[in-house]
């Protein structure tokens, strides 16, 4: 999967998305990426993360992405 398609269901999946996607390894296999969206307000961190994974999981599961280090934030208010 490139950085561009992996950017693209990110921001696709999440309402009001900002997405930050890295290739780690150049191999684009093993991504870094930083989800900002008010979709994770009232979530705790792990069921953040659990949304970010179950957007690429048919990816994760056949092997497509290798790797996937997630960070999420919710929007800053003000």
């Amino acid at each position: 999967m490139s950085p561009d398609v992996l950017e693209k269901r990110l921001l696709d999946f999440f309402s009001d998305a900002q997405v930050e996607v890295i290739d780690l390894t150049g191999g684009q296999d093993h991504y870094a990426v930083t989800v900002v969206s008010s979709d994770f307000e009232g979530h705790k961190l792990v069921e953040q993360h659990r949304l970010v994974y179950d957007c690429v999981r048919p990816e994760l599961e056949n092997g497509e992405i290798h790797a996937l280090k997630v960070t999420t934030k919710k929007p800053k208010k003000g």
